[in-house]
């Protein structure tokens, strides 16, 4: 690749092209007017910004669609009694959230991040294969609608669970031609994700700037390294076991007939990728997290190292504990894995230390990403503490199944995911459009969605240990779980309100915001993405910062800093030799 181009600068045929045009006489050049519509433009670009947008912009569109399905499910679980939903519509509509919130918002969210993000941080100009990249959006996108599209059909969307346990899912019990819709959509959706992780690898190995070795990497970019790693891992097994289940409910085929154990086959192939999967959605949040700490913390990360080591000792665990889904069927060996989720728990504690260790004496200031990334930690290190409880299997037989196991997974996940999602919206929105988000509306979202998401699942677990099964469309008044489902649909609607107030700010940034004239609107950035302009030019870099160690950015904007730090360096390196 040519270092010009690669460095955001005119490569020399361009130049010459446009010194022909303005007769090479030292004239002004005459800048060829554009043809293209904007529309057209964004449905050809091969921009790593650009597509990281259409990935968040869709994301989010999913994310409300999910929502509004969860607010249907909590209205009809307020009172005892079929009010607004029959038994199969809810079954479609917890089927198609699970589905939505997990494959269809938060996967994409990850994709976009690291595509607006991860070239920035490595210096590299844009990802190794730009059409690739389109290609992966297209994917992504075409086969989400084919899955929620299912709901346009005679008998409705799938209803068997977004885990499409065997034998509900095959012919028999789920009918219906939005079942296979849900099937197919998602493996198409999936070979998106797969050409987006060997992208992703492959320019984190290959594209990274002079000088940013391995060890100098944010942590962000080493999250998207093992998330994509992970991809490689459990994505293909999920779209063989898709393929398999469509031969049986197509083709007659008998590979998950009950009677040949094909129920616990189907179990072990689903979980063997949905355990990852949460790590796929988890190690890219906490990157975000990573960023945002030592930036309102004003101090470097505690513990690099560290914390490299702990996210990859969580990617390779992640792949050794998928049947803690399984204890209840008697089908797998509980002491080994209750002993490695419990081992699990192990990095991600590491993580934490380093988070805290981080903020610790620093000079630490609550702006709004700060804000989220202080909520993500309570929140994900409740649903962590309630994961602990259910690695245990004689209390997790006496839960399984319950609203405790939703109300755990929700806060793991969505504690993890959505908290992290508007902290990096915050923290990065002066880079992607120039301008910043309000602070006050900002904080009015938090402290909402904060208090909702308490409300709505933090009574959830005591449902749970009263013994409410999840997934049920009615309960009887005389269960005695009435007041609990009554403040948990409360809940749920004020943290659906909270979304308000974030959209209201995007639409008024877009409309009165205040320009961003610097690189680094926050005064503290440590990553290459706060050397170069708000937003980037086409190709990010007009030129790169010298990069000496994991903060070139805070080099370059404190300088003298930096010179302290390379004598303290020095002075160490000397004192070892002598």
């Amino acid at each position: 690749m040519d270092v010009n181009h690669a460095h955001g600068q005119e490569c020399p045929e361009r130049q010459r092209s446009a010194e022909a045009v303005a007769g090479g006489s030292g004239a002004e050049p005459v800048v060829r007017a554009r043809t293209r519509g904007r529309a057209v433009e964004w449905l050809t670009t091969t921009d790593h910004k650009q597509i990281g947008t259409l990935y968040l912009v869709s994301a989010f569109v999913f994310f409300l669609v999910g929502g509004a399905l969860a607010l249907l499910m909590r209205a009809e679980l307020a009172r005892p009694g079929t009010q607004i939903v029959s038994n199969e519509q809810f079954n479609q509509a917890f089927t198609m959230h699970g589905s939505i919130m997990l494959l269809l918002f938060a996967m994409p969210l990850f994709t976009g991040f690291a595509n607006w993000i991860m070239p920035l941080q490595i210096g590299a100009p844009d990802v190794a294969f730009p059409r690739l990249n389109m290609l992966s959006y297209w994917l992504f996108l075409f086969g989400s609608l084919i899955a929620a599209g299912g709901f346009l059909t005679p008998q409705g969307a799938a209803s068997f669970g977004w885990f499409l346990y065997a034998p509900l899912s095959n012919e028999v019990f789920s009918p219906g031609i939005g079942a296979d819709m849900w099937i197919m959509g998602v493996a198409l959706s999936g070979f998106g994700s797969i050409l987006g992780a060997v992208n992703f690898i492959t320019t984190i190995i290959c594209m990274r700037a002079p000088g940013m070795t391995m060890f100098r990497m944010p942590i962000f970019t080493w999250n998207v390294l093992l998330t994509g790693v992970l991809v490689l891992m459990v994505f293909p097994v999920l779209a063989a076991a898709l393929f398999a289940l469509e031969c049986d409910r197509r083709f007659g085929s008998h590979i998950f007939d009950a009677a040949n154990g094909g129920a616990l086959l189907w179990q072990h192939l689903f979980w063997f990728f949905g355990h990852p999967e949460v790590y796929i959605l988890a190690l890219p949040f906490f990157g975000i997290i990573s960023e945002v700490v030592p930036v309102f913390a004003r101090k470097p990360m505690f513990g690099y190292m560290g914390l490299v080591a702990a996210t990859i000792s969580i990617a390779g665990l992640s792949v050794t504990v998928w049947a803690h889904h399984m204890y209840v069927t008697g089908g797998v060996l509980l002491p080994f894995f209750s002993f490695m989720t419990f081992l699990i728990a192990v990095p991600t504690g590491v993580k934490f230390f380093n988070w805290i260790g981080t903020m610790w004496k620093g000079s630490l200031s609550f702006e709004t990403p700060m804000l989220w990334a202080t909520g993500f930690l309570v929140t994900f290190l409740f649903g962590g503490l309630t994961g602990v409880i259910l690695a245990s299997p004689p209390l997790d037989f006496h839960v399984s199944d319950s609203y405790f196991v939703v109300a755990h997974f929700h806060y793991t996940l969505f504690g993890t995911v959505v908290y992290a999602m508007f902290a990096g919206f915050h923290f990065w929105w002066p880079k992607w459009t120039g301008k910043m988000l309000d602070e006050r509306l900002g904080k009015i979202t938090f402290w909402t969605l904060t208090a909702g998401f308490n409300l709505t699942f933090l009574v959830q677990h005591w449902l749970g240990a009263e013994g409410m099964p999840r997934r049920y469309a009615d309960y009887l008044a005389a269960d005695g779980f009435t007041a609990l489902n009554t403040l948990s649909s409360i809940g749920s609607f004020l943290l659906g309100l909270a979304i308000l107030p974030f959209l209201h700010n995007v639409w008024r940034t877009a409309k009165y915001g205040r320009k961003v004239h610097v690189d680094d609107p926050w005064g503290y950035g440590r990553s290459l993405e706060w050397a170069t302009s708000c937003p980037p030019p086409r190709h990010n870099f007009t030129t790169l910062p010298r990069i000496r160690s994991e903060s070139p950015a805070f080099d370059l904007h404190h300088p003298e800093v930096a010179a302290l730090a390379e004598r303290a360096e020095r002075a160490e390196r000397a004192a070892v030799q002598g």
